[in-house]
């Protein structure tokens, strides 16, 4: 019979030989979860829309949550969305389209500056359509003469059209009339889209570029943190994308509020140098005189357009409401 210590417990001994192959105790489990590692792990998550097109033929545009309203959770915004919108209806004149042919907006728009003396704060040139004969306008009409001064001219062309208009840009006869700021772009959301580029071309390329580009530029000096009244409520993203709302024709609505609240002023005028057919249709809105060969209505007239800025003024007036909600540049301190 073997020998066996009184104090000797089996159990005892069987957790204490074994210890070593447990994990560890809470204690140890908690000490661990306090510490946090700032290394880079090497097993990130990724949206890789790539590959989602490749299997799945999903632009990654699509993948977006908030693009039916950018605001969406910003109560502040919204507010302001509301107020800035509702202010510019009010002050906007009647809704203005001339119906000429392509060839004769030069003429005309030379004989508004010459014999009219019309002058505009805001100039949009181009749209959402392909075949646009931009680089004639830009060349031929005095801009110069027709923006005044400080004033926004915004140029809306497809990739392709704007790398050629950005070398007339970097151009130093035209860089000392007009600085380049800021770039924008419209994306469709999907090849079906009416709004896609390229739609009139039949051959295939490996890369397609579906973005519409616009450059914005400024006549003067302008500065954001003294001329308020004139830079007013830029709150607008640079990138947009096509909504469900988004109506067919040749200009979404969202390229005229990107100007409407960017500046304050009431004379703007938006020259389309293209045919873009019944498809897509060119339509007039407040506040806007369109130079179109296809706009759907040709009521402009100089004498009453003139009357009309004349009862509203060339800026929209300042509200308080609208003061308090809008971002504004930080104020530099005093060193």
């Amino acid at each position: 019979m073997a020998f066996q210590d009184p104090t000797y417990d089996q159990n005892k001994s069987r957790h204490i030989n074994n210890s070593h192959l447990q994990g560890p105790n809470q204690e140890t489990i908690e000490m661990k979860s306090k510490h946090v590692s700032f290394k880079p792990s090497r097993d990130f998550h990724t949206n890789d829309y790539s590959n989602n097109y490749i299997h799945g033929k999903s632009l990654p545009q699509q993948h977006v949550t908030n693009i039916e309203n950018r605001v969406d959770g910003y109560p502040k915004l919204q507010k302001l969305f509301q107020a800035k919108a509702k202010q510019i209806n009010q002050f906007a004149t009647t809704p203005f389209g001339c119906k000429i042919g392509i060839d004769s907006i030069v003429p005309t728009l030379n004989h508004w500056i010459q014999n009219e003396n019309l002058t505009f704060d805001v100039v949009m040139i181009g749209c959402l359509t392909e075949n646009q004969f931009i680089y004639p306008i830009l060349t031929q009409l005095p801009l110069d003469r027709l923006i005044s001064k400080p004033g926004f001219l915004f140029i809306w062309a497809n990739s392709q059209k704007i790398n050629e208009l950005t070398k007339l840009l970097n151009n130093e006869i035209w860089a000392k009339k007009f600085r380049r700021s800021e770039e924008l772009v419209f994306v469709p959301i999907d090849k079906k889209s009416p709004f896609y580029p390229g739609l009139d071309q039949d051959d295939e390329t490996l890369m397609e570029k579906m973005q519409w580009h616009c450059w914005m530029c400024i006549t003067g000096t302008v500065r954001r943190s003294t001329d308020g009244h004139l830079i007013h409520c830029n709150v607008d993203t640079d990138l947009s994308i096509e909504t469900k709302d988004t109506t067919n024709g040749a200009v979404p609505s969202h390229l005229y509020r990107i100007a409407e609240n960017f500046s304050t002023a009431t004379r703007r005028l938006h020259i389309i140098p293209a045919r873009t057919g019944y498809e897509t249709p060119v339509k007039v809105r407040p506040g806007w005189v369109i130079v179109s060969p296809d706009v759907m209505l040709d009521n402009f007239s100089p004498k009453r357009y003139k009357e009309e800025i004349a009862n509203l003024g060339s800026n929209i007036p300042l509200k308080n409401e609208i003061e308090l909600l809008r971002p504004r540049s930080p104020v530099q301190k005093a060193q």
